[in-house]
């Protein structure tokens, strides 16, 4: 996934979207088997809100008639994860490029289109404030969640 090609379509970007969305639920697996009961909790629910979301999307897109990218059997991760901190910097991780993928779709995106994608990226950022905090990561929040750093 690229970040640096900005959808210019409605569809392109959910459609982008929705790889993201593919993507981190792929990744909570690894995630989640590093982590202690509260967090393990706290993963599943993060991947279930992303099974919902990619559902969602794949039910939209294919009703529009439009592009359904497929899910890959498997994404590489960008680090070992190897304990509790690494999963937890994962976990943040996620969120925040999940984030940024919706973040990219706000511009060309209107209506309920354009309140699905910010909903999506408020619940990515609160998800990476939680991550950092459980954590102990500072800050917990970053000013523009979403934003290319």
């Amino acid at each position: 996934m690229n970040r640096r090609t900005a959808p210019s379509a409605p569809g392109d970007a959910l459609a982008t979207a929705l790889a993201a969305e593919y993507a981190a639920i792929y990744a909570y697996g690894p995630i989640g088997v590093r982590l202690n009961d509260a967090d393990r909790r706290a993963a599943r629910a993060a991947e279930a809100a992303h099974r919902s979301r990619r559902d969602a999307l794949v039910l939209q897109l294919s009703a529009a008639g439009g592009t359904v990218p497929g899910d890959q059997a498997g994404y590489a991760l960008p680090f070992p994860i190897t304990d509790r901190a690494s999963a937890l910097r994962l976990a943040v991780q996620v969120e925040e490029r999940t984030g940024a993928f919706w973040r990219a779709a706000l511009p060309v995106t209107t209506g309920a289109d354009r309140t699905r994608a910010l909903n999506a990226l408020t619940d990515c950022a609160v998800r990476a404030t939680r991550w950092r905090r459980s954590a102990g990561a500072t800050p917990l929040t970053v000013p523009f969640p979403g934003r290319p750093t």
